[in-house]
């Protein structure tokens, strides 16, 4: 069975549901650029959109993530296949529970110093990750957890695994929020890893599977439109001078 992908103009192009293989011929037929031949012209490169799941691991390497912890479900097929699409620039180690996920990216930001990531499908694969996350907010270091959930046509009709995600991560994380448009994706990032390298905390993001595949677009340059960009840097923080003076002038019992 065929299903649905989005193109370079817009237009659904047939790709193979989630039972074929990603290395199969058949997938890389409908996933992968092709060669295709016009009458008296050179051979060109045909691209495909970029999709929301493209656009979020290029935006985490934009970041420096290297790195991603996680299990997998199809609510997250949309990022499971750009990342595949990635060809190995960003690591991906499967797990074999949805709460390891959580701890190792605690440990990998704990161990190294740099950003933690998770990813887990919807519903109860995002609620195991709960322990970990936990751990990552009481030894205060950072870690992203992304979580897929059902389609957004479908929220609020309690679907099959339809958990009210930002409720239940809010406790564990210092920022919860969950998409739902292409072009409010690149700002959702951006505040989700600031506020997690910048405040040593937890952030999550939640990609309802139907956005995962949907062609991603730029914010509009409109009322209502947020921009934001890749990067941090630590500020340097010094005491003041009278204060860094009353230590200096501090003198033991036996002084």
């Amino acid at each position: 069975m065929l299903g649905r992908f989005p193109s370079c103009n817009g237009t659904p192009e047939p790709r193979p549901s989630a039972g074929f293989p990603l290395d199969s011929d058949l997938w890389r037929e409908h996933h992968m650029p092709q060669k295709v031949m016009s009458a008296g012209q050179p051979k060109q490169e045909v691209c495909m959109a970029r999709t929301v799941g493209d656009f979020f691991w290029q935006r985490l390497k934009d970041w420096g993530g290297s790195r991603v912890f996680g299990y997998p479900g199809d609510g997250i097929n949309g990022l499971l296949g750009a990342l595949q699409r990635r060809e190995g620039d960003i690591e991906f180690i499967q797990v074999r529970h949805e709460e390891m996920a959580a701890f190792m990216a605690a440990a990998h930001a704990k161990f190294t110093g740099e950003l933690g990531v998770c990813l887990v499908t919807s519903g109860p694969g995002a609620s195991h990750l709960l322990t970990g996350l936990y751990d990552a907010k009481l030894d205060h270091v950072p870690v992203l957890a992304i979580s897929g959930q059902q389609a957004r046509t479908a929220l609020g009709s309690h679907y099959q695994q339809e958990f009210d995600l930002v409720s239940m991560f809010k406790d564990a994380a210092a920022f919860v929020q969950q998409a739902s448009l292409p072009s409010q994706v690149r700002h959702l990032i951006d505040r989700a890893i600031r506020t997690a390298i910048a405040g040593r905390k937890v952030a999550a993001l939640i990609f309802p599977n139907d956005l995962q595949e949907a062609v991603y677009e730029d914010p509009p340059r409109a009322h209502g439109a947020v921009f934001s960009g890749a990067g941090f840097s630590y500020p340097r923080t010094l005491p003041w001078a009278e204060d860094l003076q009353s230590a200096a002038d501090v003198r033991l019992p036996n002084q």
